[in-house]
């Protein structure tokens, strides 16, 4: 067995500095057959971070290995695309940029979004819709408001200005982001039969090497790798390796990478993000097996000191790396200088697999690209198999404590929550309407947009971290299921998945543990309701002093329906509509914070539940649950979320029709049912003159699915009522879910 020496403390030192540890410097020194030298440091501290390499998690990504005949790209681009027929294909992509965003919330969160929008519009497709997934501390927290308006702002005051619409999202409060909140931006873009896809994968011995965009700056240097470990105390000293973004130039961006792309003039196409242009530009040679010569003297810059390596690891936003043919590049200057933006050469493509780097003439380095990108460590972090410690038996826990609760509780309390009451706040500022194409919005469930065929394209996020607290397994299967469930009570059925999989410190047993049952869990949800994972990101050391996240795997789920007349509604709409509870309990739980942390409702207990999940029994259920509400003319429909049934029903009513209850159904039915929050139970409106053919139709499914369904009341002007229990307006409702937000 080789011993490897141990490091000088100048060399121990100099680890430290670009974040490699005593193996990796060892493994270096082999790859190379030197010890590092000037700018290599720099090369490999970027590539070989946990954000470029995903060197703790690859082997384990292998697991979303699924793929159906729909999906056109996947591993090793940019965003993924699938093809929705008709001549029309969606590139999706989620992303994190959750330390950025705690050290400098506006800035952090803005380039959030304009790095993923570059991800899509890199692929060829027309960003026309983003979505967030925000996870924040307690409100009283230190920092936590100005992080809040911070991260809300910056949001939408890049993706205002970009012209892209801000469609949906989810934001999450518990105390495990005190210290590190998660900043997570989705963006789709649209490819019509007119338009041409792009790739990453230089080619072509002696095409041109043209960097396009922003000029670079001194902004995010080093930033992939500090992206990459955990915070500490000093967390104001990492505000340099914070991007500064300019929607404005993004816009510019976009509309002139799409014309060259237009006019065919390009071969490969990559944006400058994570380790800037390091990592563009060894990831386009390694992909095309192909050298690079680069000239930094000839990048633009914003700053005449800037040092080479200061150059490679800079990530300036707005900025893009071109392959193209010479005979093309005064048409690419040309397009480029329409918009008022730079394109200049800065290197070509050669025959001899390695990238070298020139700075005035000089050569800094030569080397196989893929010593950096196919070569990093492929750590296979220890974990223990899953076993669901939160499993138990519910009959004799605290879940009976929750009868001694009155329903007035559950619907007067809830909105003095930050998780349960209204998201109005932060939507309001998203404009949610700009590229026409948006049919449904924020205030809805699931967003739809119209697309070129007139069908609806639905997008929703998921993952639900007090779920994810109850056990990791069925938490990663409920980031697929939940999302797709509420498409399929849409009339839509999911078609695509990608993922942001913020964890901790996967060093940690338990972490990693998290992390692989819930990888599990998303790819085995996944490819039971065909929406293969498509595209992601892995966010590790999501951990301040010790203390790490609630372990967060965020997806965001794109679907399809074949139009958009009379999709459900979220509230009830007319007077008399007929409301109905569909149960299907395989998991029956106490999850969420309004039963288990809120200490108004008496009750006091860790998340658990009893039952599991079938992928196949739960899959074929929500698909079959979307052909009957496109069969049945539903009005209203709205998946029982955290907090059970009066949780939603109360979210129903917020509008001018509350509920009427059954008063004999609400004295007979077992309140743990009511209270409980069960893995899956959906609600269920219809018009009065369908009822009885919908009666029909409901307990044929409930007997091929072995389900349960009860008319619980109907819809009813101004009031939320059930008969000898309570009675409240829905304008008192209005009022306190409003409310919430006044601590701002």
């Amino acid at each position: 067995m080789k011993t490897e020496k141990t490091l000088s403390p100048e060399l121990q030192k100099k680890c430290q500095r670009y974040r490699i540890s005593s193996s990796e410097y060892h493994k270096i020194s082999d790859l190379l057959g030197h010890e590092p030298q000037g700018i290599e440091w720099a090369l490999f501290s970027a590539l070989w971070s946990e954000h470029c390499s995903y060197k703790s998690s690859k082997i384990h990504l292998r697991k979303f290995a699924y793929k159906n005949l729909s999906v056109l790209e996947s591993e090793g681009e940019n965003a993924g695309v699938v093809d929705l027929g008709f001549g029309e294909k969606i590139a999706f992509k989620m992303e994190s940029h959750n330390h950025p965003s705690f050290i400098e919330p506006f800035q952090g969160a803005a380039t959030g979004v304009g790095g993923i929008l570059r991800d899509i519009f890199t692929m060829g497709a027309r960003p026309i819709a983003l979505a967030d997934y925000l996870c924040f501390g307690d409100i009283e927290a230190p920092r936590m408001k100005s992080l809040v308006q911070g991260v809300v702002s910056g949001i939408s005051s890049y993706g205002n200005c970009v012209g892209v619409p801000t469609v949906t999202g989810q934001t999450v409060f518990h105390s495990s982001y005190n210290n590190n909140i998660l900043v997570n931006a989705m963006a789709v873009g649209l490819i019509t039969e007119d338009m041409k896809m792009a790739r990453s994968k230089a080619s072509g011995v002696g095409n041109w090497v043209v960097y396009v965009g922003a000029r670079t700056g001194k902004d995010g240097v080093h930033g992939a790798s500090m992206a990459s470990e955990s915070f500490d105390s000093n967390n104001e000293a990492k505000k340099p390796n914070v991007q500064i973004g300019d929607p404005f130039f993004e816009k510019l961006l976009i509309e002139s990478c799409l014309e060259i792309l237009d006019q065919d003039l390009v071969v490969a196409m990559q944006d400058m993000g994570a380790a800037g242009l390091t990592s563009s530009s060894f990831e386009m040679a390694s992909k095309g097996q192909v050298g690079i010569t680069l000239h930094l003297d000839q990048v633009p810059m914003r700053d005449s000191t800037m040092t080479p390596e200061e150059i490679l690891l800079s990530e300036s936003q707005e900025r893009m790396l071109l392959i193209c043919k010479p005979e093309n590049f005064d048409k690419i200057q040309k397009v480029f200088a329409k918009w008022d933006l730079e394109a200049q050469k800065v290197g070509e493509v050669k025959s001899e697999r390695t990238v070298d780097i020139f700075w005035k003439n000089e050569k800094l380095v030569s080397i196989d690209p893929d010593l950096l990108v196919e070569n990093a460590p492929r750590y296979d972090r220890e974990f223990q198999k899953w076993n669901s410690p939160n499993k138990t038996n519910l009959k004799a826990s605290t879940l009976s404590d929750l009868s001694k609760n009155h329903p007035l509780d559950f619907i007067t309390k809830a909105p003095q929550s930050m998780n349960f009451c209204s998201r109005e706040w932060i939507y309001k500022q998203y404009d949610q309407r700009v590229g026409a194409r948006t049919c449904k919005d924020a205030k809805s469930s699931v967003a739809f947009l119209q697309l070129p065929s007139n069908r609806g394209l639905s997008i929703t996020l998921g993952c639900r971290p007090s779920v994810m607290r109850m056990d990791a397994f069925i938490g990663g299967q409920d980031s697929v299921f939940f999302p797709a469930l509420q498409m399929a009570v849409k009339g839509a059925q999911a078609v695509a998945v990608t993922d942001c999989l913020n964890f901790g410190n996967p060093e940690k047993i338990n972490i990693m543990s998290e992390f692989v049952a819930s990888v599990e869990g998303i790819a085995e949800a996944a490819k039971a309701i065909d929406a293969p994972v498509i595209s992601g990101n892995v966010s590790f050391y999501n951990e301040t002093q010790n203390q790490n996240i609630t372990s967060t795997p965020a997806t965001g789920v794109v679907g399809l329906r074949k139009d958009l007349e009379n999709i459900p509604a979220d509230q009830f709409t007319t007077q008399g509509q007929v409301v109905y509870w569909l149960r299907a309990p395989w998991v029956i739980g106490l999850h969420s914070e309004l039963l288990t942390e809120n200490k108004q409702m008496n009750i006091e207990a860790k998340p658990h539940f009893e039952g599991r999940l079938d992928s196949e029994v739960v899959a074929a259920w929500i698909r079959d649950l979307s052909l009957f509400v496109n069969e049945n003319d539903i009005a209203v429909s709205k998946v029982v979320g955290d907090g059970g049934l009066f949780e939603s029903l109360r979210r129903m009513s917020l509008g001018d029709f509350g509920f009427h209850g059954h008063q004999k159904f609400f004295e007979t039915v077992n309140f743990e049912k009511i209270y409980s929050e069960t893995f899956y139970e959906v609600i269920l409106a219809v018009d009065i003159s369908k009822q009885f053919d919908f009666q029909k139709s409901i307990e044929e499914f409930c007997q091929r699915h072995q389900s349960q369904v009860y008319e619980i009341g109907w819809a009813q002007e101004g009031k939320f009522e059930i008969p000898g229990l309570m009675e409240v307006k829905t304008e008192e409702l209005i009022e306190r879910h409003q409310k919430g937000w006044g601590v701002l």
